[in-house]
C-alpha cells in the first residue's frame, strides 16, 4: 500500500476514491426535504457559515485530492449553475479527474453546451416529477418547463448518461414511477435514480413517516428485482442497476443500510471549505480554509481517520 492508500484508507478498509463539492449554499428553488448537502446548523458543526472557496482555492484542494488518488469529483450546490465562474472551475479541475454536476436544471439550457467544452463530462438532473403542479408544490417554483429543456440542452451536449435524480416521495409521487419508466424509455441515455428520502436532523421536518417511506423504498426494489432482465451491481455503494424494458433505474437506499454505509468511499466539502466525512454526521469536521500545501494533505488525511460508518449493526 503506497502512502496516498493509506491515508486516504480508513479504519474500516474503505478508500476514498469520490469527493463531493458544494461551489455555493445558494439556490433558486426552495424544495421540501433538502438537507443542503449538510451544510447547516443541523448538519454541520461551526459558528456561521464562510464565503464559497474561490476557484483558486478550489483548484489547490482538487490538485492534492488528484496526488491522493481521488479520480472523480462531483460539483454540488446550493445550484452550482448559480456560479458566474463555473466553466472556469471545470476547466481548472487537474487532468485524469471525470467531472460530474448535480444540478436542478433550471438553468441548464444555456449552460449546457459551455459546460461540455469546458470539460464537463455528465450531469445529474434532480427531478422529483414530471406534474408541472406538483413541482411547484415541491420546489417552490413553476419551473419544469426550464427543467425538461435543461435537460433536452444537456443530451444535446452529450452530457450523458444524464441521471435523474428522483427523490421518493410517498404521498406526492409515488403515482409517478411508471411514468419516469416510460420517460426513460422515450430518451436515450437517460439513466434513474430513485432516492429513498432522508429524513434526520430535521432536513425532511417531518413531512413523511420515515416507516412509509423506507417500506416504499424497499418494495420498489424488490418490484425491479422482479421484472429486470438485468441487474448490475455499481461499485458506488454496491447499488444495483436494473434494467427494466429500455429503462435503466436505481434505487438509492441510505437510510438504515450498512451496506450502503460500509461501501462509501465518498468525503464531501461544504461551499466554505469544511471537509465532511459523514453527511449524516455532525461534529467530526475539518476546516480547509487558509491551508496549502502538506496541510490540506494533513487536513484531508484527519478527515479520512474521521469517517465510521453511520448505520452499523448496533444502530439500524
Amino acid at each position: 500500500m503506497t502512502d496516498a492508500d493509506s491515508l486516504m484508507t480508513d479504519s474500516f478498509g474503505r478508500r476514498i476514491t469520490d469527493v463531493r463539492i458544494a461551489l455555493n449554499s445558494a439556490c433558486n428553488l426552495r424544495c421540501l426535504y433538502c438537507h443542503h448537502e449538510g451544510e447547516v446548523v443541523n448538519g454541520c458543526m461551526r459558528d456561521e457559515a464562510g464565503e464559497p472557496l474561490t476557484k483558486e482555492e478550489l483548484v489547490e484542494v482538487l490538485t492534492v485530492f488528484r496526488q491522493m488518488g481521488v479520480k472523480t469529483v462531483k460539483l454540488t450546490g446550493g445550484e452550482p449553475t448559480l456560479r458566474t465562474d463555473l466553466a472556469e472551475i471545470i476547466s481548472s479541475v487537474p487532468e485524469g479527474m471525470e467531472i460530474s454536476l448535480t444540478t436542478n436544471g433550471t438553468l441548464l439550457k444555456e449552460k449546457a453546451a459551455a459546460l461540455k467544452a469546458a470539460g464537463l463530462s455528465r450531469v445529474n438532473i434532480s427531478l422529483d416529477t414530471l406534474k408541472r403542479d406538483r413541482y411547484e408544490k415541491i420546489t417552490g417554483r413553476d419551473l419544469l418547463p426550464d427543467v425538461l429543456d435543461g435537460l433536452k440542452a444537456a443530451l444535446d451536449a452529450g452530457l450523458t448518461p444524464v441521471k435523474l435524480n428522483v427523490v421518493l416521495l410517498p404521498g406526492f409521487n409515488d403515482d409517478e414511477i411508471d411514468d419516469f419508466l416510460e420517460f426513460a424509455r422515450s430518451h436515450e441515455d437517460v439513466i434513474l435514480q430513485f432516492i429513498e428520502l432522508m429524513d434526520v436532523h430535521g432536513w425532511a421536518d417531518g413531512l413523511l413517516e420515515g416507516e412509509r417511506n423506507a417500506a416504499f423504498a424497499a418494495e420498489l426494489e424488490e418490484r425491479f428485482r422482479s421484472e429486470a432482465e438485468m441487474v448490475q451491481t455499481r461499485r458506488m455503494h454496491h447499488r444495483r442497476k436494473y434494467r427494466l424494458h429500455g429503462a435503466t433505474a436505481e434505487i438509492v437506499r441510505p437510510m438504515h443500510n450498512l451496506e450502503f454505509c460500509a461501501n462509501c468511499n465518498r468525503l464531501r466539502i461544504t461551499s466554505d471549505g469544511m471537509l465532511k466525512p459523514c453527511l449524516l454526521r455532525t461534529g467530526n469536521e475539518v476546516s480547509l480554509k487558509g491551508k496549502h500545501g502538506k496541510e490540506l494533505v494533513d487536513a484531508i488525511a484527519q478527515a479520512v481517520s474521521n469517517r465510521s460508518p453511520y448505520f452499523t449493526e448496533e444502530t439500524k
